[in-house]
């Protein structure tokens, strides 16, 4: 009979798995918030083009994430996690060397596979060492997916004095931090399981039962990278430029601290009713600076859209264990991963475009908070076991 290993030891394996995290999504996708002001004025973008950045970079997250599964059932969830993380980070790094967009595209798109790759072997690497503690498996997850809270905080701590000298910089510091988290992630990542959940010779399962919860799934991609994408160009438009090192730090530590706030509505609210409550805070955090830009208004937006966005990351691995058989959670992992990832696609295009019109980058904030409500909206609505 195999004993469980004690929790505090687990806990200390996914916080060092959740580095992963913080280069995927902390470094790779959110610290761009950061830069785009100093690029945007350096080279001479429209939104749009700042927003197709950020779209390539979800392509990439896309292809990433329909492929992962197919790579970990050959090469292990642990090799394509290290890989993935190599290939983030040497992105990254590879970033200051242009500022031609067309490689910048490029160099945003394999960020955005890399990305992928992590997010989709680390979080069925996560759901397979939280079965050895059930009672705490949000808490778990909470942790390894609050990692990109860890990257937003380091990002916000970081940038801004590097960013005084040029944006070049930024890039080749968070790819060098990318590589030392890759190499800290290694000793811990040898000791978890590395059998493939759902891989290509599984049984494949029906996701119909999931289907309200991916369609809002789908809504919650369109309506957040929105606001991560464009949150610092709207502060520093509107005179709040030097709120923004604090603001970032806050959203970032609201991430990681959401997975304490959000563990017991996530296991035990039924259904998806949790990431409807989840992204309706994030509505409401979103709506925010349109109604005022005090500094009480802006960091209370930052404390609600950080402490909930990546709760309903979190929540949707809960609720494919809590769904799927076990051999299927990684198709189900697979599976919001790609609808997040073509909702994250559309979203910065829609709202840069939005945003070069009349409207400016109010319109496209807006419209990203009536996406995640209308997104709200269908994930209360997904029905529970007891109904199917």
């Amino acid at each position: 009979m195999t004993v469980p290993e004690p929790l505090a030891r687990a806990l200390g394996r996914m916080a060092l798995l959740s580095l992963g995290g913080a280069v995927a999504l902390g470094f790779a996708r959110f610290a761009y918030a950061l830069i785009l002001p100093a690029m945007r004025a350096d080279l001479h973008w429209s939104f749009t083009l700042a927003g197709a950045m950020n779209a390539a970079n979800a392509v990439g997250y896309l292809l990433g994430a329909l492929t992962a599964t197919r790579a970990a059932a050959r090469w292990g969830l642990r090799g394509v996690f290290a890989g993935g993380m190599a290939l983030t980070a040497l992105s990254l790094l590879a970033c200051a060397l242009t500022g031609v967009a067309p490689a910048l595209l490029a160099l945003r798109f394999l960020a955005g596979v890399g990305g992928a790759l992590v997010f989709v072997t680390g979080g069925a690497l996560a759901a397979l060492a939280a079965r050895a503690h059930p009672e705490r498996s949000a808490l778990l997850l909470g942790v390894f997916y609050g990692g990109a809270g860890l990257g937003i905080l380091a990002s916000a701590l970081l940038l801004p004095p590097l960013l005084a000298s040029g944006w070049r910089g930024a890039w080749a510091v968070l790819g060098a931090v990318s590589l030392l988290a890759l190499a800290a992630t290694l000793p811990a990542l040898a000791r978890l399981p590395d059998r493939v959940v759902g891989g290509a010779g599984a049984r494949r399962a029906s996701l119909v039962p999931l289907a309200r919860a991916l369609a809002a799934y789908a809504a919650f991609g369109v309506g957040y990278i929105a606001y991560m994408t464009f949150i610092i160009a709207f502060l520093r438009a509107g005179g709040a430029g030097d709120l923004v090192t604090v603001f970032w730090a806050v959203l970032g530590a609201a991430v990681m601290l959401s997975a304490l706030a959000w563990q017991r509505p996530a296991t035990r609210l039924p259904g998806a009713r949790a990431m409807g409550a989840q992204m309706l805070t994030l509505a409401l955090g979103a709506a925010l600076p349109l109604l005022s830009t005090s500094p009480a208004a802006l960091l209370i937006s930052g404390l609600l859209f950080g402490g909930s966005f990546l709760a309903v990351v979190t929540f949707t691995t809960i609720l494919t264990r809590r769904t799927l058989p076990e051999a299927a959670w990684g198709q189900g992992i697979a599976a919001f991963t790609v609808i997040f990832a073509a909702g994250q696609t559309l979203g910065p295009l829609l709202t840069g475009a939005l945003s070069d019109a009349a409207g400016g980058l109010r319109a496209g904030l807006g419209v990203s908070a009536l996406v995640l409500l209308f997104g709200a909206g269908l994930a209360w609505g997904q029905p529970t076991a007891a109904d199917r």
